[in-house]
């Protein structure tokens, strides 16, 4: 069939783009709302409010509260991969400490982390949900950094990754997000060189 002349073509129902800026708006307002009344309490409605939007304009993007949590938390901790290849397992170990550092810090982490994590000590939805934000992408390249380090002889065949995960990440996490403390300077140094140390022991 001809086209009519003059007429344009409509785009079909539903094929609207989503706005960045309300997108980056709405992110925001998680990070406030989450900061102001904590994650048991924040509500889709509250973040929309904070927002200047509609709920609509939430649910467009994302389907629960915890769906939307969960995207910021994922996008903090998947900075820096993939997994380092400096040529040694030092090198590889304070690499890996110096993103896991960085994402500690970061607001989400401080903030939004140790919430999260105390709901899912109710919820196993979002401990599984957590998790996979959370760990199994570094468990991921801990795998590769062990892997590299057999293949070098630098660690012995069967080395284990979940060991090396806890070795390198532990101790961080549990001064920056438990006790929130400062790194003094040299103290990622001599981190690395003790993960190093107890993982060939």
């Amino acid at each position: 069939m001809a086209k009519t002349p003059g007429t344009t073509r409509r785009a079909p129902a539903g094929a609207a783009v989503l706005r960045e800026d309300v997108t980056d708006a709405i992110r925001n307002a998680v990070f406030e709302e989450l900061a102001a009344v904590g994650f048991a309490r924040m509500s889709i409605e509250g973040i929309a409010r904070r927002a200047g939007v509609g709920k609509t304009a939430v649910y467009r993007r994302w389907k629960s509260k915890l769906a939307l949590v969960l995207d910021l938390v994922t996008a903090v901790a998947v900075q820096g991969l993939p997994a380092p290849a400096t040529g040694s397992l030092h090198g590889d170990v304070r690499a890996l400490l110096e993103v896991a550092a960085h994402a500690l810090r970061h607001p989400v982490a401080s903030q939004v982390i140790p919430d999260l994590l105390v709901e899912a000590a109710r919820s196993p939805e979002i401990a599984d949900a957590v998790k996979a934000a959370l760990l199994d992408g570094r468990q991921g390249v801990a795998a590769v950094v062990v892997r590299e380090a057999v293949a070098r002889g630098e660690l012995p065949e069967g080395a284990d990754p979940d060991r090396a995960l806890d070795l390198i990440v532990g101790p961080l996490y549990w001064r920056l997000v438990v006790v929130r403390g400062d790194l003094p300077k040299g103290y990622l140094d001599g981190l690395a060189a003790s993960a190093v140390a107890a993982l060939k022991a």
